[in-house]
């Protein structure tokens, strides 16, 4: 049986697209230059708005800061606007902030569920419906309310999308599968994505990975590389990182892609090595597509 996430995962561009023109529709509602941001999200929606704050900032548009949703610090620094990522909008850290931010900050929520607690306790909601997921990894909801956000950065995703497209059509290398290690890199506002690349292997595919900024790998994690390790840099590579990392034996790989569009791949990678290991992609252990939280764990 086809997993519902490869569907989801050949889906982007197409969501991308949209990405563009809804940005461009609701460009008023999406945060204005010069505004003090904070955007919060769990899991996968935290690595997105990492990589939005690195960006907006890395652009001048705004001082950005990312949070865990379960973090109440962005509610006693004056910020101008609060962002939600929230795919279910049913996750209990992300609404319960929302409910306590109402008459604090104004608040915006990208979810594809409008109809729910994040999505009515927020002041504005962009529904992003068109991108929501059968599948409990996240992959093209996530890669959406990135792309939105940067479209309303001023940047052009038209290259994203034609990257994505060959993204999805080149074949995997085989020896990519063949590895037992997996060190994802980035730099700037890809660090988040290395995160989330290193996530989705771990999920889909209880695969052995790591993730860091690129230059910090230097500084201790290199030493868990080797013959069997595949490390994997968003963005160009810092000087002299190639030849360091083949001095370990390990597979260095590095594209011009547009970032989120090799996170795509990287997400067919973890869908790949699912099926060689005999998993479901879709529902990885221990994991469900929202989590809400009893009274007792929230305390």
């Amino acid at each position: 049986m086809t997993a519902h996430v490869t569907a989801e995962i050949a889906g982007q561009p197409d969501c991308w697209r949209r990405a563009a023109e809804l940005a461009a529709a609701r460009a008023s509602q999406l945060p204005r230059p010069g505004e003090r941001v904070a955007v919060v999200g769990c899991g996968t929606s935290y690595f997105m708005a990492r990589a939005y704050a690195a960006l907006r900032e890395s652009l001048g548009a705004g001082e950005t800061d990312a949070f865990p949703a379960s973090d109440p610090t962005p509610l006693g620094r004056g910020y101008d606007r609060l962002v939600a990522l929230t795919r279910s909008g049913t996750t209990t850290e992300v609404a319960e902030l929302l409910a306590h931010a109402q008459g604090r900050v104004p608040t915006l929520a990208l979810t594809g569920v409008p109809d729910s607690p994040a999505g009515r306790r927020a002041d504005v909601v962009i529904d992003l419906g068109f991108a929501d997921e059968r599948s409990v990894v996240q992959t093209r909801f996530a890669t959406t309310a990135l792309q939105l956000l940067r479209a309303g950065l001023g940047v052009d995703l038209g290259p994203s999308i034609t990257d994505a497209e060959l993204a999805l059509y080149e074949p995997l290398p085989r020896a990519w599968e063949q590895r037992g290690q997996f060190t994802f890199l980035g730099t700037g506002w890809t660090v988040g994505l290395a995160d989330d690349a290193a996530l989705k292997l771990r999920e889909a595919a209880r695969a052995w990975t790591e993730s860091y900024a690129a230059m910090e790998y230097r500084h201790g994690p290199i030493c868990i590389s080797d013959r069997s390790s595949l490390v994997w840099c968003f963005g160009a590579a810092p000087s002299g990182l190639v030849d360091e990392v083949q001095t370990t034996g390990a597979l260095f790989v590095a594209d011009a892609l547009d970032p989120v569009a090799a996170l795509v791949r990287a997400q067919r990678l973890a869908v790949a090595l699912a099926a060689r290991r005999g998993l479901n992609p879709d529902r990885p252990r221990h994991v469900a597509r929202s989590v809400i939280l009893s009274s007792a764990a929230r305390g």
